[in-house]
Protein backbone atom coordinates (compact mmCIF):
# COMPACT_ATOMS: atom_id res chain seq x y z
CA UNK A 1 0.00 0.00 0.00
CA UNK A 2 2.85 2.25 0.81
CA UNK A 3 4.16 1.86 -2.74
CA UNK A 4 0.74 2.59 -4.54
CA UNK A 5 0.78 5.66 -2.42
CA UNK A 6 4.03 6.71 -3.02
CA UNK A 7 3.48 6.24 -7.04
CA UNK A 8 0.40 8.06 -7.35
CA UNK A 9 1.86 11.13 -4.96
CA UNK A 10 5.01 11.46 -7.20
CA UNK A 11 3.09 11.35 -9.90
CA UNK A 12 0.92 13.89 -9.64
CA UNK A 13 3.11 16.27 -7.71
CA UNK A 14 5.70 16.26 -10.69
CA UNK A 15 3.05 16.74 -13.23
CA UNK A 16 1.66 19.80 -10.90
CA UNK A 17 4.41 21.20 -11.60
CA UNK A 18 5.56 20.57 -14.83
CA UNK A 19 1.78 21.58 -16.01
CA UNK A 20 1.76 24.40 -14.00
CA UNK A 21 5.46 25.75 -14.04
CA UNK A 22 6.82 24.23 -16.80
CA UNK A 23 4.00 24.84 -19.09
CA UNK A 24 1.46 27.14 -18.31
CA UNK A 25 4.51 29.18 -16.99
CA UNK A 26 7.71 28.74 -18.57
CA UNK A 27 6.12 27.95 -21.53
CA UNK A 28 3.31 30.34 -22.32
CA UNK A 29 3.27 32.83 -19.61
CA UNK A 30 -0.06 32.62 -18.59
CA UNK A 31 0.42 34.05 -15.74
CA UNK A 32 3.01 35.85 -13.65
CA UNK A 33 5.13 35.63 -10.12
CA UNK A 34 7.39 37.08 -8.01
CA UNK A 35 10.74 36.42 -8.12
CA UNK A 36 10.32 34.79 -4.39
CA UNK A 37 7.61 32.19 -5.99
CA UNK A 38 9.32 31.36 -9.44
CA UNK A 39 12.62 30.49 -7.39
CA UNK A 40 10.06 28.75 -5.02
CA UNK A 41 8.36 26.61 -7.75
CA UNK A 42 11.82 25.97 -9.79
CA UNK A 43 12.86 24.53 -6.62
CA UNK A 44 9.90 22.64 -6.18
CA UNK A 45 9.68 21.55 -9.68
CA UNK A 46 13.62 20.05 -9.30
CA UNK A 47 12.21 18.10 -6.11
CA UNK A 48 9.56 16.64 -7.63
CA UNK A 49 10.91 15.54 -10.86
CA UNK A 50 14.03 14.40 -9.02
CA UNK A 51 15.83 12.25 -11.31
CA UNK A 52 14.22 13.44 -14.35
CA UNK A 53 14.18 17.31 -13.61
CA UNK A 54 13.78 19.13 -16.78
CA UNK A 55 15.31 22.36 -17.59
CA UNK A 56 13.09 24.88 -17.61
CA UNK A 57 14.63 27.12 -20.36
CA UNK A 58 15.36 24.05 -22.30
CA UNK A 59 11.43 22.82 -22.00
CA UNK A 60 10.21 26.22 -22.75
CA UNK A 61 11.86 26.78 -25.76
CA UNK A 62 11.14 23.29 -27.00
CA UNK A 63 7.67 23.52 -26.42
CA UNK A 64 7.41 27.04 -28.08
CA UNK A 65 9.28 25.23 -31.10
CA UNK A 66 6.72 22.20 -30.90
CA UNK A 67 3.71 25.22 -31.20
CA UNK A 68 5.17 27.08 -34.36
CA UNK A 69 5.99 24.29 -35.97
CA UNK A 70 3.32 21.94 -34.75
CA UNK A 71 3.23 18.41 -36.52
CA UNK A 72 5.61 19.26 -39.36
CA UNK A 73 9.30 18.65 -39.98
CA UNK A 74 10.55 21.41 -37.89
CA UNK A 75 8.53 19.94 -34.85
CA UNK A 76 10.82 18.92 -32.14
CA UNK A 77 8.66 15.80 -31.15
CA UNK A 78 5.75 14.85 -33.46
CA UNK A 79 4.28 11.51 -33.30
CA UNK A 80 3.83 12.03 -37.18
CA UNK A 81 6.96 11.96 -37.97
CA UNK A 82 7.80 9.36 -35.96
CA UNK A 83 7.23 5.78 -36.19
CA UNK A 84 6.96 4.72 -32.66
CA UNK A 85 6.92 6.20 -29.19
CA UNK A 86 10.73 5.31 -28.71
CA UNK A 87 11.30 7.41 -31.79
CA UNK A 88 9.13 10.27 -30.90
CA UNK A 89 11.29 9.85 -27.18
CA UNK A 90 14.75 9.92 -29.31
CA UNK A 91 14.16 12.90 -31.38
CA UNK A 92 12.60 15.04 -28.07
CA UNK A 93 16.31 14.80 -26.72
CA UNK A 94 17.63 15.03 -29.64
CA UNK A 95 16.27 18.28 -29.74
CA UNK A 96 16.32 19.12 -26.04
CA UNK A 97 20.14 18.17 -25.76
CA UNK A 98 20.52 20.76 -28.42
CA UNK A 99 18.60 23.71 -26.75
CA UNK A 100 20.57 22.64 -23.23
CA UNK A 101 23.94 22.89 -24.34
CA UNK A 102 23.47 25.85 -26.77
CA UNK A 103 24.29 23.86 -29.90
CA UNK A 104 22.20 26.53 -31.76
CA UNK A 105 20.84 29.69 -31.46
CA UNK A 106 17.42 30.08 -29.68
CA UNK A 107 17.21 33.40 -28.61
CA UNK A 108 14.34 34.19 -30.07
CA UNK A 109 12.56 31.74 -28.08
CA UNK A 110 13.79 32.22 -24.77
CA UNK A 111 12.32 35.41 -23.91
CA UNK A 112 11.02 35.96 -20.19
CA UNK A 113 12.33 32.09 -19.52
CA UNK A 114 13.30 31.47 -15.49
CA UNK A 115 16.75 30.97 -15.19
CA UNK A 116 18.59 29.48 -11.91
CA UNK A 117 22.23 28.71 -13.44
CA UNK A 118 23.36 26.97 -10.18
CA UNK A 119 20.41 24.66 -9.52
CA UNK A 120 20.66 23.91 -13.58
CA UNK A 121 24.19 22.55 -13.28
CA UNK A 122 23.52 21.04 -10.14
CA UNK A 123 20.20 19.13 -10.99
CA UNK A 124 21.60 18.04 -14.65
CA UNK A 125 25.20 16.37 -13.07
CA UNK A 126 25.33 12.80 -12.69
CA UNK A 127 25.72 12.45 -9.45
CA UNK A 128 22.13 14.03 -8.36
CA UNK A 129 20.18 12.32 -10.75
CA UNK A 130 21.87 8.93 -9.64
CA UNK A 131 21.16 10.34 -5.88
CA UNK A 132 17.26 10.61 -6.57
CA UNK A 133 17.56 6.84 -8.33
CA UNK A 134 19.06 5.16 -5.08
CA UNK A 135 16.47 7.66 -3.30
CA UNK A 136 13.56 6.04 -4.97
CA UNK A 137 15.04 2.62 -4.87
CA UNK A 138 15.94 2.55 -1.12
CA UNK A 139 11.95 3.31 -0.56
CA UNK A 140 10.97 0.62 -2.81
CA UNK A 141 13.50 -1.89 -1.02
CA UNK A 142 12.07 -0.84 2.29
CA UNK A 143 8.54 -0.59 1.75
CA UNK A 144 7.67 -3.02 -1.23
CA UNK A 145 5.41 -6.04 -0.10
CA UNK A 146 5.33 -7.71 -3.62
CA UNK A 147 7.97 -8.41 -6.24
CA UNK A 148 5.07 -6.90 -9.19
CA UNK A 149 5.78 -3.77 -7.60
CA UNK A 150 9.11 -3.07 -8.69
CA UNK A 151 7.52 -2.91 -11.89
CA UNK A 152 6.64 0.64 -10.75
CA UNK A 153 10.13 2.00 -10.12
CA UNK A 154 11.53 2.68 -13.36
CA UNK A 155 8.66 4.95 -14.09
CA UNK A 156 9.84 7.46 -11.03
CA UNK A 157 13.53 7.71 -13.05
CA UNK A 158 11.86 9.38 -15.87
CA UNK A 159 9.09 10.54 -14.76
CA UNK A 160 8.82 14.22 -16.01
CA UNK A 161 9.64 13.03 -19.59
CA UNK A 162 7.23 10.18 -19.48
CA UNK A 163 4.71 13.04 -18.53
CA UNK A 164 5.95 15.00 -21.66
CA UNK A 165 5.75 11.46 -24.26
CA UNK A 166 2.19 10.36 -22.67
CA UNK A 167 1.24 13.88 -23.74
CA UNK A 168 2.35 14.13 -27.36
CA UNK A 169 1.98 10.72 -28.17
CA UNK A 170 -1.75 10.17 -27.16
CA UNK A 171 -2.43 13.79 -27.77
CA UNK A 172 -1.73 13.95 -31.38
CA UNK A 173 -2.92 10.71 -32.05
CA UNK A 174 -6.13 9.43 -30.23
CA UNK A 175 -9.26 11.49 -29.77
CA UNK A 176 -11.30 13.88 -30.91
CA UNK A 177 -11.33 17.66 -32.30
CA UNK A 178 -13.62 20.47 -31.33
CA UNK A 179 -11.48 22.82 -33.39
CA UNK A 180 -10.41 21.88 -37.35
CA UNK A 181 -8.81 24.47 -37.52
CA UNK A 182 -5.32 24.10 -36.15
CA UNK A 183 -3.62 22.83 -38.93
CA UNK A 184 -2.01 20.07 -36.90
CA UNK A 185 -3.30 16.61 -35.85
CA UNK A 186 -3.82 17.48 -31.94
CA UNK A 187 -6.42 15.43 -30.81
CA UNK A 188 -8.22 16.13 -27.37
CA UNK A 189 -7.83 12.28 -25.89
CA UNK A 190 -9.98 12.41 -22.60
CA UNK A 191 -13.28 13.87 -21.95
CA UNK A 192 -12.02 13.94 -18.78
CA UNK A 193 -7.99 13.90 -18.56
CA UNK A 194 -7.82 12.94 -14.79
CA UNK A 195 -4.60 11.49 -15.60
CA UNK A 196 -2.52 14.43 -16.80
CA UNK A 197 -4.65 17.11 -15.09
CA UNK A 198 -5.68 18.58 -18.60
CA UNK A 199 -2.70 18.12 -20.71
CA UNK A 200 -4.35 15.65 -23.31
CA UNK A 201 -6.39 18.28 -24.46
CA UNK A 202 -4.54 19.13 -27.25
CA UNK A 203 -6.54 20.24 -30.07
CA UNK A 204 -8.16 22.72 -27.23
CA UNK A 205 -4.76 23.75 -26.19
CA UNK A 206 -3.16 24.30 -30.01
CA UNK A 207 -6.29 26.30 -30.90
CA UNK A 208 -5.96 28.64 -27.93
CA UNK A 209 -1.70 28.27 -26.92
CA UNK A 210 -2.64 31.05 -24.16
CA UNK A 211 -6.01 30.09 -22.66
CA UNK A 212 -5.25 29.29 -19.51
CA UNK A 213 -8.07 26.71 -19.64
CA UNK A 214 -7.71 24.00 -21.41
CA UNK A 215 -11.32 22.63 -21.55
CA UNK A 216 -13.78 23.69 -24.33
CA UNK A 217 -17.08 21.83 -23.85
CA UNK A 218 -19.21 21.20 -21.23
CA UNK A 219 -18.34 18.00 -20.39
CA UNK A 220 -14.15 17.93 -20.70
CA UNK A 221 -12.53 18.98 -17.21
CA UNK A 222 -9.49 20.14 -16.86
CA UNK A 223 -8.15 20.03 -13.08
CA UNK A 224 -4.94 22.13 -13.88
CA UNK A 225 -7.12 24.99 -14.67
CA UNK A 226 -8.62 24.80 -11.32
CA UNK A 227 -5.31 24.50 -9.50
CA UNK A 228 -4.00 27.77 -10.97
CA UNK A 229 -7.58 29.45 -10.35
CA UNK A 230 -7.04 28.31 -6.39
CA UNK A 231 -3.30 29.47 -6.73
CA UNK A 232 -4.08 32.89 -8.32
CA UNK A 233 -7.15 33.08 -5.33
CA UNK A 234 -4.31 32.69 -2.84
CA UNK A 235 -2.00 35.42 -4.52
CA UNK A 236 0.99 33.55 -5.42
CA UNK A 237 0.34 33.92 -9.47
CA UNK A 238 -0.98 36.64 -11.35
CA UNK A 239 -3.53 35.53 -14.02
CA UNK A 240 -2.85 37.11 -17.22
CA UNK A 241 -5.73 36.10 -19.14
CA UNK A 242 -8.59 33.43 -18.16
Amino acid sequence: MVIIVFFITHWYISLFFQTIFLHRYASHQMFTMSRFWERVFFFLTFLAQGSSFLNPRAYAILHRLHHKHSDTEKDPHSPVFSKNIIRLNLNTVKHYESIRKGKQDYSKYDENVPRWVWLEKFSDHWLTRLSFIAIYSFIYFNFATATWQYAFLPIHFVMGPLHGSIVNWCGHRYGYVNDKNTRDNSKNTLPFDFLMMGELFQNNHHSKPTKLDFSKRWFEIAPGYFLTKILSKIKIIRLKNA
